[in-house]
């Protein structure tokens, strides 16, 4: 269940590691920030600025329960304009050293905040988000970020026609094949296999298991997608109510062949990061339970929440 024999893709970016069999490394959580509705806007308009204090507290604590967990976390930095991404990315490389990604609708404010990255030295720590299927001028775009130097793309990978699993994987050819045609070359791809809502995520997860199983590159969705969408869970339940519902889809996404997953608003790290935390110590334990095999890496949360029971496992060897 729990091992591919094509060989697995490692991707480092900013020093964080992901990918490879399930059960070596742990789930890279990413959270977005700066995106509509964010609290660090307070109910202003985004072009009078954001809450400086805020964003920083909220990023801090993004990284406190990250080195608690060993749930490594990354940014997903999102922008209406280039403007905008220099402003986000200025103040959020003076606060942390984290990882991020750019993240637009447009194509024009993505190459913007690729070029920004490239001028201040950042492309080792960021990665696009994202070439798409349904982008109309893929070409142009794929050329435009070989050129300016990006090292790490995510390609979101879906096709209407066929909306099950091999859908995601016709999906992700297309993206592969229009960057060989463009004589395109990145030093690492990842896989985004689009979420339509939260049961849904499970197609994503079967995709990441076939996308795995075909080409070994890191993949992921965004479980957070499908959460935010289900409004009749709070209507329902109330905050506590949905955000549990939340922290389970976050959970089994990274217990079922996610590498990566986006989670939704920073804010919310003290929520899914622990979620993710569990669900990699349970995977882990269900690989050691089929191969006798730890993880790989040290940091991993089994090891860093459960110390005493990896002795016990040890002895099981």
């Amino acid at each position: 269940m729990f091992r591919f024999d094509t060989e697995q893709k490692v991707v480092e970016v900013g020093g964080v590691k992901f990918g490879g069999q399930p059960g070596q490394y742990p789930t890279v959580v990413v959270p977005s920030i700066f995106q509509k509705g964010d609290r660090v806007f307070e109910g202003a308009k985004r072009k009078e600025g954001f809450n400086q204090e805020k964003a920083t507290e909220i990023i801090k604590q993004a990284e406190k329960i990250s080195a608690e967990a060993g749930v490594p976390v990354m940014a997903d930095i999102v922008a209406n304009t280039g403007k905008e991404f220099q402003s986000f990315l200025d103040f959020f490389v003076s606060v942390t050293d984290m990882p991020f990604c750019i993240d637009a609708w447009q194509m024009k404010p993505k190459l913007e905040g690729a070029a920004y990255c490239a001028e201040k030295g950042l492309l080792d720590r960021m990665f696009y988000n994202s070439l798409t299927v349904w982008e109309e001028d893929l070409a142009t775009e794929i050329k435009e970020i070989s050129d300016i130097g990006v090292k790490h793309v995510l390609l979101v990978a879906f096709d209407m026609a066929d909306q099950m699993p091999t859908g995601r994987v016709s999906g992700t050819q297309k993206l592969l094949d229009a960057i060989d045609k463009a004589g395109a070359s990145f030093e690492s791809l990842f896989v985004d296999t689009s979420v339509m809502n939260g049961p849904a995520t499970g197609l994503c997860s079967l995709a990441n298991k076939l996308v795995k199983e075909k080409w070994g590159l890191p993949a992921g969705s965004a479980p957070s997608n499908g959460s935010y969408m289900w409004k009749a869970a709070r209507d329902m339940w109330g905050f506590k109510g949905w955000a549990g519902s939340d922290a389970a889809l976050e959970g089994l996404s990274a217990c079922l062949y996610h590498d990566i997953i986006f989670s939704g608003p920073m804010a919310g790290s003290d929520r899914v990061i622990p979620a993710v935390a569990m669900a990699n110590a349970y995977e882990a334990t269900m690989v050691f339970g089929e191969s006798k095999e730890l993880p790989v890496d040290p940091g991993h949360p089994l090891y860093k929440c459960f110390p005493e029971f990896v002795e016990q496992l040890k002895g099981m060897m």
